[in-house]
C-alpha cells in the first residue's frame, strides 16, 4: 500500500482573518525575460509621456481644424454639392466600383498566393524556382506600371487591368505569407503527423495550414487593407472609381472648388472601410478561437493508485 500524501498545513490566525474578510491577495508580478518591470517612478514617467502626447496629438488636431476654419472649407457652400441626388449617386456609384475592384482583387490574390506558396513550398526544385522567380518579380514592380501596361499595352479595359494589376501585387505578397506562416509551425506537428503516416497534402490541409491562419489572419488582413486602398489609382485608367467620382465632384462645381470637403468625405469612408475589415478579421479570430476543433480535451485529475496488482487504492 501507498503511503498518503500528508495533509497540508493550516492556515495561520493571519491568513484564516484576512480570507474570512474577504481580503484579495495583491497580484503576483512576473518578471520578464525581455524587459524589468517598471517601477513607481517609471509608470509615473510613462503617464506623464502619455498624458504630453496625448496634448501634442490634441494641438496639432486643433491647428488643423483652426486652418480650415480660417480659409472657410466649412463653409456652406462647399459641402452644399453633396445634398444633391446626383452627387450622391456619383458617390454610391463610385463606392460600388471600389468595392467591386477590391473583392475581385482579393479573392484572386488570395488564390494565387496560396498557388505560389505551395509552389515555394514544393519538393520538386523546378517548380520551387518557377514559384521563387515569380514571386520576387511580381513583388518588385510597382503597382502602378503593372496596371499600365495590361492597360496600354494589352489593350485591356480599365476594370480588368486594374484587377490584374493589384492581383499579380498582392498575390505575390500574400505568398511569402503564407509560405512564413506554414514554416513558423512548430516542427513536431509536422513530424508528428509524417509519423501517423500522412502524406505532405494531407499533412498541409490538416495539420499545417489550420495552425497557420491564426498567425497569418492580421498580416493577411493588412494586405487585403493595402489592397483595398490601391483600388483608387484606378482613376489614372479613368476607372470610374471612388476618387474618381470625387475628383469629378470636385472639379465641376463652378467655382467653390470644394476639394476639401471631398477629401475629407472620401477619406472618412475610406477610414471605415478599413476599419470594418479589421473588425471582421477579429470577428473571425474569435470565431477561430471557440471552434470546438480548437479547444483543449478536459484532462482527468491524477489519483493515487497501487503499486500490486489486485490491491485496493
Amino acid at each position: 500500500m501507498t503511503t498518503p500524501p500528508p495533509a497540508p498545513p493550516p492556515p495561520s490566525g493571519l491568513a484564516t482573518l484576512l480570507r474570512g474578510r474577504g481580503a484579495k491577495r495583491p497580484p503576483k508580478v512576473v518578471a520578464s525575460a525581455l524587459y524589468d518591470i517598471p517601477g513607481p517612478r517609471a509608470r509615473a514617467r510613462h503617464l506623464l509621456y502619455g498624458l504630453l502626447t496625448s496634448l501634442a496629438l490634441a494641438a496639432l488636431l486643433a491647428w488643423i481644424c483652426w486652418l480650415l476654419l480660417d480659409t472657410g472649407q466649412f463653409a456652406h457652400v462647399k459641402w452644399r454639392p453633396f445634398a444633391y441626388e446626383g452627387v450622391q449617386e456619383m458617390l454610391l456609384g463610385g463606392l460600388g466600383n471600389t468595392l467591386k475592384a477590391f473583392a475581385m482583387a482579393a479573392v484572386l490574390a488570395l488564390a494565387l498566393g496560396a498557388v505560389l506558396a505551395a509552389g515555394r513550398l514544393s519538393d520538386h526544385r523546378p517548380l520551387r524556382w518557377v514559384s521563387t522567380v515569380l514571386v520576387e518579380f511580381f513583388r518588385a514592380m510597382p503597382v502602378l506600371v503593372m496596371i499600365f501596361f495590361v492597360f496600354v499595352a494589352l489593350q485591356v479595359q480599365a476594370l480588368p487591368a486594374l484587377v490584374t494589376g493589384l492581383t499579380l501585387y498582392n498575390g505575390s505578397v500574400l505568398a511569402e505569407v503564407f509560405r512564413s506562416g506554414v514554416q513558423s509551425v512548430d516542427r513536431g506537428q509536422r513530424e508528428a503527423a509524417y509519423a501517423l503516416g500522412l502524406r505532405k497534402t494531407q499533412v498541409m490541409v490538416h495539420v499545417l495550414v489550420p495552425q497557420a491562419v491564426r498567425a497569418m489572419l492580421p498580416t493577411i488582413i493588412s494586405q487585403l487593407v493595402v489592397a483595398l486602398k490601391d483600388t483608387s489609382l484606378g482613376y489614372l485608367i479613368t476607372y470610374e472609381e471612388f476618387l474618381h467620382a470625387g475628383r469629378l465632384i470636385a472639379i465641376n462645381m463652378d467655382y467653390t472648388m470644394p476639394f476639401i470637403p471631398v477629401v475629407i468625405v472620401i477619406s472618412a469612408i475610406y477610414i471605415g472601410l478599413c476599419m470594418l475589415l479589421s473588425w471582421f478579421a477579429n470577428w473571425v479570430a474569435r470565431r477561430e478561437r471557440r471552434n470546438v476543433k480548437n479547444e483543449a480535451v478536459p484532462v482527468a485529475p491524477a489519483e493515487a493508485g497501487s503499486t500490486m496488482p489486485g490491491a485496493r487504492p
